[in-house]
């Protein structure tokens, strides 16, 4: 075995989530889920088949998040893992609930804009995700000020009221 790091390759403002999965019919699924959630949303998923013809399987509605999400899939290349790219102004907390209730989907390793690495176990024939690094270690503990910020800032942008 042998351990390995994959640094997604990215735009700085695209968010991805990167999953596990068990089964092809999960790249029709998860298709329809966002286009019936969010109409007109742009994105791009590759999903890694690990049975049959182990291909990476595809869909998406932008073509530029297509083929980034096809070549991080290939770089990851680990059985039944999936990658989806969400288009500028598309965000993870707006669809994690939905992806989740898809009966294919397993677990969900990461949901960020930040630069992240995946972390493998590299078996030869078949990779296991072993987990994500996702952005940057805390520099400390948010103070009063930071907290005033924080909830500012989310009432701000809608999340909170």
């Amino acid at each position: 075995m042998e351990l390995v790091t994959v640094e997604i390759e990215k735009p700085e403002d695209i968010n991805f989530i990167l999953g596990q999965s068990h089964f092809i019919k999960t790249v029709e699924d998860i298709h329809e889920m966002l286009v019936t959630h969010i109409p007109g949303i742009k994105f791009g998923l590759a999903f890694c088949e690990a049975s049959g013809k182990c291909l990476i399987r595809w869909t998406g509605t932008d073509d530029v998040l297509i083929e980034l999400a096809k070549k991080n899939a290939l770089a990851i290349s680990s059985g039944h893992s999936f990658i989806l790219f969400l288009g500028s102004g598309f965000y993870p907390i707006n669809i994690l609930n939905p992806l989740k209730m898809i009966p294919e989907v397993a677990s969900i390793y990461c949901a960020t804009a930040n630069p992240a690495t995946v972390i493998l176990a590299d078996l030869g024939s078949s990779r296991a995700i072993l987990g994500v690094a996702d952005g940057s270690k805390p520099l400390g503990i948010e103070e009063e000020s930071d907290i005033a910020w924080r909830k500012g800032f989310l009432r701000m942008i809608g999340y909170k009221f």
